[in-house]
Order: structure tokens, then sequence, then C-alpha cells
């Protein structure tokens, strides 16, 4: 017998072999989350309970597949079960979560993250070996769908509510006509939604992402909204100037020179203007962020983040960069004043001023 099997903890091989058992059930399951999503099946069992057939029948598709996707999503939790009718159901959690894109959270937007990040694993691994990076644009239009599904839905919950009210004298200034710079835009989730509320406040989003642009200007428009517009421009590239907001929405961390961002920002700022920097959570130690949070975290910044800043020669914050580097970032750029603003499980909300 060998030292190994000697000295073996059973009880941590069993430990640890069934915590890999359900990351592997998760794994396996994330495709069919965007099939469920995909297939209209999470909206039409937030309608009512259904059987397999049943289920099929409403949304146009074959029982004995979904018969297997009512199974494999019973026993991940994703679905409710009852053995007394046969009948699958969503309670109001997970109804909340996986059949409302306009609720708090909307988990399947993040699925479409997770396929993103196989899109590109064969660049990932040659980026592991290289130290090169992958710029944003060169993913596949699925990152694209699904980060503006998933943060849109933490803009619905917290943005208007919570983040700018947080902010010294934000709110008052956007009620009575505020100039407003969104950084980053991406498809205009976060500019459109501050635009609807504030009608007297003027909004540019801005984003090196052609593609973005054209998206987030149709949004505006389907919208009706008169006083957003979108262009071109990376975060050191806008002209204008005399913003009294300028907002960083989870992207300050990506780029290839946040230093230079900030300080653009700042110099873009009116006198008494507000920078918003919106991050992921993050503690100032490795050790702090050892926790599921930090590893989605982490899992999205090793493919995702890091290689777009590494694709500009950037310092590479990544996703968990924490507040003390990013106050480090800010002063650098000029800013003198610098405070956590407020915080959810999922975001550092912080403020810096001139």
């Amino acid at each position: 017998m060998s030292d190994t099997q000697t000295t073996l903890d059973h009880d941590r091989l069993d430990q640890f072999l069934g915590a890999a058992v359900v990351d592997l059930g998760a794994a396996i399951s994330a495709s069919l989350v965007l099939v469920g999503d995909r297939l209209g099946f999470y909206k039409a069992l937030a309608q009512a309970p259904a059987t397999p057939a049943e289920l099929a029948t409403r949304t146009g598709t074959h029982e004995r597949y979904v018969r297997e996707w009512l199974g494999n999503q019973a026993a991940g939790g994703y679905v409710q079960y009852d053995p007394a009718d046969g009948r699958y159901r969503l309670d109001q959690a997970q109804a909340l979560c996986l059949a409302d894109p306009g609720g708090p959270v909307d988990l399947p937007g993040a699925y479409y993250l997770i396929e993103a990040t196989f899109h590109a694993l064969d660049r990932t691994v040659e980026n592991f070996r290289s130290g090169r990076g992958m710029e944003w644009g060169e993913h596949h239009a699925c990152l694209f769908h699904g980060t503006e599904r998933f943060f849109r839905a933490g803009y619905n919950a917290h943005l208007l509510g919570e983040w700018l009210p947080a902010l010294e004298g934000v709110t008052a200034k956007l009620e009575q006509g505020a100039k407003v710079a969104d950084i980053g835009c991406g498809h205009g989730a976060s500019t459109v939604l501050m635009a609807h509320a504030y009608p007297r406040s003027e909004f540019i989003g801005y984003d090196y992402h052609a593609d973005s642009i054209r998206i987030a200007s149709e949004r505006a428009a389907a919208a009706g909204l008169g006083n957003a517009r979108f262009e071109v421009a990376d975060a050191t590239g806008y002209a204008a100037r005399g913003f009294d907001l300028i907002a960083f929405f989870d992207c300050l961390h990506d780029m290839g020179d946040p230093v230079g961002a900030a300080r653009h920002a700042r110099q873009a700022l009116a006198d008494d203007g507000t920078c918003l920097l919106v991050e992921p959570f993050a503690g100032d130690r490795v050790e702090d962020n050892l926790n599921p949070v930090g590893r989605v975290y982490y899992g999205a910044s090793s493919q995702i983040c890091v290689p777009v800043s590494l694709a500009r020669n950037g310092p590479a914050l990544g996703a968990q960069a924490g507040e003390a580097r990013l106050r480090q970032v800010m002063t650098e750029a000029g800013f003198s004043r610098f405070r956590r603003a407020t915080e959810t499980p999922f975001n550092l909300v912080l403020e810096a001023r001139p």
C-alpha cells in the first residue's frame, strides 16, 4: 500500500469530491439554463405549473427533451417538482431570478457571459501562455447580450433608488438638469435608465465598441428619449467638458489606462462635479475574496477583464481590484476626495470628487 493511501484523509476526500460534483453538475447545466431561457421554459413555468408534456405543448418543443431538462433543473434547485401531480413549478424567488428580465437579478443573462468564455477558450489558453490580451469587441456577441441583461437587472434594482441618492447632492442636480457622461456604456442600459428618470438632464454614453453604440442608440430611440445620445469614443477620447456627473459602471478595472481614464474624467468634470465608480465587490486582500462572489469575479476577470486591459498594454487591475487600489488610481488621477458611498453584495459604489 502506498504512503498516499495510508495517510489519505478519507473524510477530506469525500468533502472535496462532494463539492466537485456540485460544481460538475452546475457546469453541465449551464447550457441548459440557456436552453430554458431561449425556449421560454422558465417564463412558461412562471405562468403555471406543468408536466413535461404540458410544458412541451406550451412552448412548441419535444416532450422527451423537456422531461430531461426538467429533471436536471429540479435536481439543481432551479425548479420545484411535486410528485403528487407530476408537475414542475417555479416558486416566487425562482421566477423572479429566472423568468423576469426586469427583476433585480437576471440569472440567465449571466449565463450568456459563461457561454462567451467557452467561445473564447482557445484564445484564453493561448493568452495564459503568451501574456497577450483580447479586446472586448473580439468576443462572441453573446457576451455583449449577457452583459446588458445581467447588469441592467442590477441597475434596475439599485441605481435610481440607492446608488445615485448615496452621492452628495447628485440627485438634486439631476432633477434640476445636469450634464452626465456614462463611460463604457455598452448597450446603454444604465444611460437609458437614468435618462428616463431625469428628463431635464442630458446624458451622453461613450464606448469604444461601435456595435454597442449602435445598439445603445436604438435602445434610446425605442424608449423615445430625446435627452440621451451615444458616441464612439474610448475613456480618454471624448472631447466634451463641464459634466456634473461622470459614471463608470463596472468598466474602469477593464481599461488599458485606468489612471488616464480617471484623469480625463477629472478634467472633463465641472468644478463641483462627481465621478461615480461602480465596481465588482472586492476586499483588498486575496483572502477577503475567497468566497462564492469572489470566485465568480476571479473567473470572469481571468477570461474577460484582464485580457481586455492587457490587449492595450494596461495594468490589468482585474475585477477584484479592491477599494484601496481604486482609491490609488483616483488619487493619482487628481481627485482629492474619495469614499465608499454604498455597496451591495456584488458591487462597490465609490464617489470621487475634485
